[in-house]
């Protein structure tokens, strides 16, 4: 272990896939038709394009900082360079946790979609068997990362474009039948459907579709060359969620009427994509969705044990984690980091047959709120950043790639992550009834956050950066 240094091993192609790759999964396969059954068809449409605009926001701010200082420990070493040392503590904790109790969910979502096929067959031996395919792949070399992320990213997006041309052609009438036009859009409470309370609830579970996005900041620290591929990734993200999310669920929502019940369903069999390719005739559409939706689910897996894995690394690279997570094996993994992770993902999992699963299910709850905490951390140390970069005589021009419309960018992702936060227990209330344990486990993930963040504001007594102390210095891995 002689070199402590990441390789520089994701190319062009790596980094649009991981981008692409994070923002759709089971939210899109799955949750889109539960959002369409609660808030219409045009209701739905809404809220992802809101979300996805607020996303698009965070990607850019992310990119700028990235371009400029392509390091894997991104949100948590710029919210400790440009605001305070505390903050990016807290945030780089908070993405590592994140994403490693994420992987014990994913774990549990494969041996469901397996049990489509071999109902029979024993969880543990399947959860066992798919996390060392993740430990597995990321120990290869990042090189090896990039690469199953590429065909991972690549299966999920020719499902989706062969969905939207066979539902393009269904509404037509071009494939089986007459045209369905805007019949099911319009029809009864269409296209918003409960209200905007409905919309707002819809608004949430987009958030946790888009969560990944920021894969690209974190894997732009391993970019060959993070200054073309990393501007070139952001810059097609908001088109891809345009075209993947806006265009799939509009044709979802022409073609099955809002109010049948099995949209709500999370079962395979009743994924909205299943539902589309059993009407264009494909018998074989409920197993061939298993097989898209277990790969994203691996996808999802593979990326969380990457993303937490550099984290973990950075963390103890800068001193905030035991040193021993800061070592690299002959290929510029950090092996230890890697195990760690993995082996946190595996006690997740284990919780999840102790108690009827409470105590995996208030663990997920925390990770939740996770994504959301970081990406308001994002969108803060952008704002700090740009206002530090000026307040130290340098040129906006030179940046290596700018975002649009700052302060307005950051300032409105901030206070539409912030809206999101505070509304994550929304559907709690209900028929003026109040599930406060549900409001408990909603907000769970934010005193854990405090606790991290204060805490070690006390013990080393950080304070809130002045402009001109923000270190700016373009360091690279």
């Amino acid at each position: 272990m002689k070199e402590n240094k990441l390789r520089r091993g994701l190319k062009s192609r790596h980094m649009a896939m991981i981008s692409l790759g994070g923002s759709i999964g089971t939210g899109l396969f799955l949750a889109s038709g539960g959002a369409i059954h609660s808030a219409g068809p045009g209701g739905a449409l809404l809220a992802y394009l809101v979300i996805g605009i607020m996303v698009y926001f965070l990607v850019t701010s992310l990119g700028e900082m990235a371009t400029y200082m392509p390091v894997s420990g991104t949100f948590s070493t710029y919210a400790t360079k440009f605001v305070d040392p505390s903050f990016g503590f807290a945030l780089g904790w908070n993405y590592w946790y994140n994403w490693a109790i994420t992987i014990a969910a994913e774990l549990s979502a494969a041996t469901l979609i397996i049990k489509f096929w071999l109902p029979d067959s024993p969880s543990f031996i399947w959860s066992a068997l798919f996390l060392a395919l993740m430990v597995g792949l990321n120990l290869l070399s990042v090189k090896g990362y990039g690469e199953s992320e590429y065909w991972f990213a690549m299966i999920k997006i020719v499902t989706v474009i062969v969905f939207i041309a066979i539902g393009l052609l269904m509404i037509v009438g071009i494939w089986r039948g007459d045209a369905v036009g805007f019949s099911n859009f319009t029809a009864g409470d269409a296209p918003i459907s409960g209200g905007w309370l409905a919309v707002l609830g819809v608004c949430m579970a987009a958030g946790f579709s888009f969560q990944g996005t920021e894969l690209v900041g974190i894997a732009a620290g391993e970019s060959e060359n993070p200054r073309e591929s990393v501007p070139r990734a952001i810059r097609s993200v908001f088109w891809r969620i345009l075209l993947f999310y806006i265009l799939a669920i509009f044709v979802v929502g022409l073609l099955i009427p809002f109010t049948t019940d099995t949209l709500a369903s999370d079962s395979v069999a009743a994924s909205p994509f299943t539902i589309v390719f059993e009407k264009a005739g494909l018998s074989v559409a409920a197993s061939v969705m298993n097989a898209v939706i277990l790969s994203s689910v691996l996808s999802a897996g593979n990326s969380g044990m990457y993303a937490s894995t550099r984290m973990l690394w950075v963390l103890a690279k800068e001193g905030k984690a035991p040193k021993l997570f800061a070592k690299l094996n002959k290929h510029g993994i950090p092996v230890y980091a890697l195990l760690a992770t993995a082996a946190i993902g595996m006690l997740a999992f284990l919780a999840s047959f102790f108690g009827d699963g409470q105590v995996y299910i208030w663990l997920l709850n925390a990770s939740g709120m996770s994504g959301f905490i970081a990406w308001l951390g994002i969108a803060i140390s952008h704002y700090r950043f740009r206002k530090a970069y000026v307040a130290q005589g340098r040129s906006i021009a030179d940046l290596p790639y700018r975002s649009l419309w700052f302060p307005f960018g950051p300032i409105l992702a901030g206070v539409m992550c912030t809206v999101v936060i505070v509304g994550q227990s929304i559907s709690a209330y209900s028929d003026g009834q109040v599930d406060w344990m549900f409001v408990l486990a909603s907000y769970i993930g934010i005193p854990v956050f405090l606790v991290i963040w204060l805490g070690y504001k006390w013990k080393h007594k950080s304070k809130l950066l002045k402009l001109e102390e923000c270190d700016l210095e373009p360091v690279t891995e």
